[in-house]
C-alpha cells in the first residue's frame, strides 16, 4: 500500500493465483503475470474485480494475444516482457501518482456530534475547521456547524487532502484560493492563518496534494 509522498511501498510477493487470492488483503496496485501454475493471470484478476473495481491491475506477460481480455477487467496498463527496468519504473510511477488520485476521489465523511444530535458530512463540503475553546466550528459551504471534538482528531480522520495550517485551523485543500506566507484564503473568500514556520512545509503538502490529482482553486 502507498505509504507517503516519497514512494514508499509495503509489497508483498505470492508464488501462484490462488496463493494471492487466499491472502485476502486489498491492495492499490497489483502487478500480474498471466501465465502461472494453476489459476492463470486473468482469472485472479476477474476475481479481484468482483471485490474490488478501485484497485489498479498491471499484467506483465509474454504473449500478446491476452491484451483484449485485460481490457474488459480495465487494466492500467500490459507490459510485453522482457521489460526493462527504465519501463517498469515509468509505468510504476504512473501507477502511483493514479492510485493516489483515486483514493482522493473516493468520498470521506466526517460523522460529528453536536448540542442536539450525530450528523455526517460530506468533507468535499468543508472548508476549514477552527477550534473555539473545548469545541470545533466546522465551516462548509452552506453553514457553521458547532461540535464536541478536538482538531487533532478530525486530521487523523480527514486525512492528507487536509492541512493543519495552524493549531487552531485544519483547511481542505480544495478550496484553496490562495495563499501567502501568513494566511490561506479559501472559496468564498474566508481567510485562516498560516503560521510563518510552517509556510515551507504547507507549500510541500499542497504540492503533493496538486501532484497527486487534487483539483486547485488558485
Amino acid at each position: 500500500m502507498i505509504e507517503n509522498q516519497k514512494q514508499d511501498c509495503n509489497v508483498d510477493c505470492f508464488s501462484s493465483g490462488e496463493e494471492f487470492l487466499a491472502a485476502a488483503k486489498p491492495f492499490d496496485i497489483i502487478f500480474l503475470d498471466i501465465q502461472m501454475d494453476g489459476m492463470n493471470g486473468i482469472d485472479a484478476a476477474k476475481k479481484v474485480r468482483e471485490k474490488n473495481a478501485d484497485t489498479i491491475l498491471i499484467f506483465i506477460t509474454g504473449i500478446k494475444e491476452y491484451v483484449f481480455e485485460a481490457l474488459d477487467l480495465y487494466v492500467f496498463h500490459y507490459l510485453l516482457k522482457p521489460v526493462t527496468e527504465q519501463k517498469f519504473k515509468e509505468v510504476f510511477e504512473q501507477a502511483l501518482r493514479e492510485a493516489g488520485l483515486r483514493k482522493m476521489r473516493r468520498k470521506k465523511q466526517l460523522f460529528i456530534n453536536t448540542r442536539n444530535k450525530g450528523i455526517t458530512i460530506d468533507a468535499d463540503n468543508i472548508l476549514y475547521i477552527e477550534s473555539v475553546s473545548r469545541k470545533v466550528e466546522i465551516h462548509t459551504t452552506q453553514e457553521v456547524i458547532e461540535a464536541y471534538g478536538a482538531l487533532g482528531e478530525l486530521e487523523a480522520q480527514l486525512g492528507r487532502t487536509f492541512y493543519r495550517c495552524h493549531r487552531g485551523y485544519l483547511v481542505n485543500m480544495a478550496h484553496i484560493t490562495e495563499y501567502k506566507s501568513d494566511c490561506i484564503t479559501l472559496t468564498g473568500g474566508n481567510t485562516v492563518y498560516l503560521t510563518k514556520k510552517k509556510y515551507s512545509e504547507f507549500v510541500k503538502a499542497y504540492m503533493w496534494y496538486l501532484q497527486n490529482g487534487g483539483a486547485s482553486c488558485v
